[in-house]
């Protein structure tokens, strides 16, 4: 990796999270630079302007949350248990998802759907993953006889499941209440089990 590469990537690594938590528009040059250690200079240097670096940071916070799943589904060897990942590892790191800000799609989601369209279409990108990452899943299971439930559409279970976990974030943070949040995810683990 090159010294411009390296800086680059330090500057998006520092400022995703900012993004992530102020949002696209609350997020200020004065804020990465805050973050960053670095002048706008060297900012612009880098990214030729807020948009770009926005993108990138919404891709940094993303693929950190789709490598933390993912490491952990490959070591499960039944499709029920790579799905009872998602509502164990957003129960067991529930205070750092909130600390960072919350969920990098939700936020991103909520603020880029009118507003800004290429960070829209990264946010359908990431959601069309994930939806598509937990219909194989349940296609597995089904086709591996794992489960029996009748009816069992793959895509809108994988769906169903992502919006009650977005949903748990959203109304967690909003209520500052985390009985909400374990209430939700319990609701989760009984979709997941009702498919066996």
């Amino acid at each position: 990796m090159s010294k411009a590469e390296k800086t680059k990537a330090f500057i998006v690594e520092k400022a995703a999270p900012v993004f992530n938590k102020k949002g696209y528009a609350g997020t200020s040059i004065a804020d990465i630079v805050d973050a960053t250690g670095l002048t706008k200079g060297s900012i612009y240097g880098n990214f030729e302007n807020k948009d770009e670096l926005a993108v990138a940071s919404f891709h940094f916070n993303v693929h950190k949350l789709q490598r933390y799943f993912l490491n952990e589904i490959r070591l499960q060897s039944t499709a029920k248990g790579k799905l009872m990942v998602y509502p164990r590892l957003y129960t067991g790191q529930f205070n750092e998802i909130f600390t960072s800000g919350g969920c990098p799609i939700l936020n991103t989601a909520t603020e880029a759907d009118d507003t800004h369209p290429v960070l829209r279409m990264y946010v359908q990108m990431a959601l069309n993953f994930w939806q598509e990452k937990l219909a194989r899943i349940i296609e597995n299971g089904i086709s591996t006889g794992e489960f029996k439930a009748k009816d069992i559409d793959p895509k809108k279970t994988a769906l169903g499941i992502i919006a009650s976990i977005e949903g748990a974030v959203m109304i967690s943070k909003i209520s500052g209440d985390r009985q909400n949040f374990s209430d939700i995810m319990a609701s989760v683990k009984i979709v997941i089990d009702a498919l066996d």
